[in-house]
């Protein structure tokens, strides 16, 4: 890089648990003059980042946007056009439903370089600390990673037929409020409805939690479970593996079963 020219460093922060950033990622938010944020980089991240480093928040949630994606842009160029160390950190992956590619062209548009580095994204990270692999010999031979949220609301429009496969796991990011959808057209398009299906919420974090059903069942059982966003969702025989490949116990969960088990001990004593 260059001391006089624009700059900005694309980082994905990965699925929340600070472990599982890359070195790269960890030097680059810990040497930074700016870092603009998205809602998806966990607290524990933040708490990474050295005081007094400028943080930004751009964070967006559907339908509310704490700033626009073209602010965005805006932002960083301007940003980067004062000759600072850039970061633009994006939970997971940036190039994975991260529009992080939408933000790059704009900079290579406006002259500004950069650079991108890579984060464990969503469906690798939560299906591995969910107990769920994303492919299986002789049951899972491919995985697709599809959107469940389409621009301004609008119902997803997916060729359907193409995803119902037996042996391909489905792995829908943002896919909550469609879920309903994703289950008709799915099961529609000849996916057999007690193909097991699963939730994965705040996947890798202190607050994991897991809702293992039926593609049929999964929204009911997501509504019973009170499951809200970011919420990753598994489609395909793999889920099977979810009870016996179980393997994290979230930090949350610990506390419970350790303060559940200093109370038996006080009535038993």
């Amino acid at each position: 890089m260059l001391n006089n020219q624009a700059f900005v460093s694309l980082v994905g922060a990965g699925p929340g648990d600070p472990d599982l950033l890359t070195v790269k990622a960890l030097r680059l938010i810990q040497t930074a003059d700016v870092i603009v944020y998205d809602r998806l980089v966990s607290q524990d991240i933040l708490d990474l980042i050295p005081t007094g480093t400028q943080l930004i928040y751009v964070g967006k949630a559907t339908g509310q946007h704490h700033m626009g994606q073209d602010a965005i842009n805006e932002l960083l160029c301007k940003l980067a056009r004062k000759n600072r160390h850039i970061v633009r950190l994006k939970g997971g992956d940036p190039f994975v439903f991260g529009r992080g590619s939408e933000e790059a062209l704009y900079l290579v548009k406006h002259n500004v370089a950069f650079e991108y580095i890579p984060g464990i994204t969503a469906a690798s990270a939560c299906s591995a600390y969910g107990g769920i692999p994303l492919t299986h010999r002789g049951i899972a031979r491919s995985v697709r990673l599809i959107t469940g949220h389409c621009k301004a609301d609008q119902p997803l429009e997916l060729n359907w037929a193409s995803l119902a496969d037996a042996q391909t796991t489905l792995v829908f990011y943002m896919g909550l409020a469609n879920l309903t959808q994703i289950r008709e057209e799915l099961i529609k398009a000849g996916l057999p409805s007690n193909t097991p299906a699963a939730a994965i919420e705040n996947g890798t974090t202190r607050s994991q939690r897991r809702c293992i059903s039926t593609l049929n069942k999964l929204p009911e059982a997501i509504k019973d479970m009170a499951i809200q966003a970011p919420a990753l969702i598994i489609i395909g025989e793999v889920v099977n593996f979810a009870n016996e490949l179980d393997w994290f116990t979230p930090a949350e969960q610990l506390e419970g079963e350790q303060l559940e088990n200093e109370y038996q001990q006080r009535i038993e004593g």
